[in-house]
């Protein structure tokens, strides 16, 4: 019989009234999908949700959408976005529309109230109903309309499975994650498009190997894959706010490291990092870039933001100034309704090279 294998999922820690643990799961990369660390069990099968993001974009680069529209590295990286439904993200969605000659109207996603509590506030104040546009996602929903005009397929059905655009989406995602297809499953996200499941090895990797194409020098013969990849890098690092918004964990984090990774969360407890090769993965015995691939096993967000943050120091990636502008969210603070510092946290686990 095959030898069987038990994993012990990480714990991180709440410490309130008489404490709440939180489980997870986490793999550290390399760009060709060897496990370098680990906690808990690195192939954990995971809805990547939002964190496929970057993937995803990468179909619509290869459609040629992005010269055909004229689009930025700033509507791409609104592309991989989970947006916090500023002006700003709505403005350039509509742009972005506008651009393919198509209105909000044939975005395929529904409303939803803003991630942003202030931006919740101005809607209440105005008495405005959020629509399609204000959606997290809506900037993926347009380069995805953009992918599909670009192939010249009907744009009315740019979300089902098996149009021609989620097709190439499809085998995009497979081919980055090295995976064949009956390895990566597929459901449908909360914004109404396919999202894949695949181990959170296999998502580390594909954020691995997008950081490692952005390594790359001017003068280096990049196949045009490569070159997608490293587009999308610079567009998520060159563009922050975009990607998520004020006070959002993947702007700040993106900010903090100043182009040397990138980061997007997923919903439900999902988060994933591509990091530039360094002297600091040179450390770690990784000649090329690397991915961290994370889940919550109860979706907790805070949680999330914590771990990963954790993961970047213990993996010594992080520098004290780094460590330190992201303290809120690596160590939080609890606090009751009023103000009282009711609670604390800490990191009950140890990444492990494997």
């Amino acid at each position: 019989m095959p030898e069987e294998i038990s994993f012990v999922p990480g714990i991180y820690r709440l410490e309130k009234q008489k404490g709440r643990e939180h489980q997870f799961h986490a793999a550290v990369t390399d760009a060709t999908g060897r496990i370098i660390y680990a906690v808990g069990n690195p192939t954990r099968v995971t809805l990547a949700r939002s964190a496929a993001k970057p993937a995803q974009a990468l179909a619509v680069l290869e459609t040629g959408a992005l010269e055909k529209f004229d689009f930025d590295e700033a509507d791409l990286a609104l592309m991989c976005a989970s947006h916090s439904s500023e002006d700003r993200h709505l403005a350039r969605a509509r742009a972005m529309l506008a651009k393919i000659d198509l209105q909000e109207e044939n975005l395929r996603c529904g409303g939803h109230a803003a991630l942003s509590e202030s931006v919740n506030r101005a809607w209440i104040k105005r008495d405005w109903t959020p629509t399609a546009i204000a959606n997290n996602c809506s900037g993926k929903h347009a380069g995805m309309l953009a992918g599909a005009k670009a192939l010249g397929a009907p744009p009315a059905e740019y979300h089902c499975i098996n149009h021609p655009l989620q097709q190439q989406v499809t085998h995009a995602v497979e081919e980055l994650a090295g995976l064949p297809s009956d390895r990566v499953q597929w459901a449908i996200d909360g914004c109404n498009l396919p999202a894949p499941a695949l181990p959170l090895q296999n998502l580390a990797s594909i954020y691995a190997r997008i950081a490692n194409a952005a390594n790359a020098a001017p003068t280096d013969h990049q196949s045009p894959r490569a070159q997608a990849l490293a587009c999308i890098f610079r567009a998520m690092a060159g563009h922050p706010e975009l990607v998520g918004g004020d006070g959002r964990f993947c702007t700040a984090l993106m900010r903090a490291f100043e182009g040397v990774l990138i980061g997007k969360v997923g919903a439900d407890g999902c988060y994933a990092i591509g990091v530039r090769a360094s002297g600091y993965t040179q450390q770690l015995g990784i000649s090329g870039a690397l991915g961290i691939a994370v889940k919550i096993e109860d979706g907790n967000r805070g949680v999330l933001y914590a771990v990963a943050v954790e993961i970047l120091r213990q993996l010594q990636i992080a520098t004290p100034a780094q460590l330190q502008s992201l303290e809120a969210f690596h160590q939080p603070v609890i606090r009751n309704t009023a103000g009282v510092v009711t609670g604390h946290t800490s990191h009950q686990f140890q990444i492990s090279s494997v």
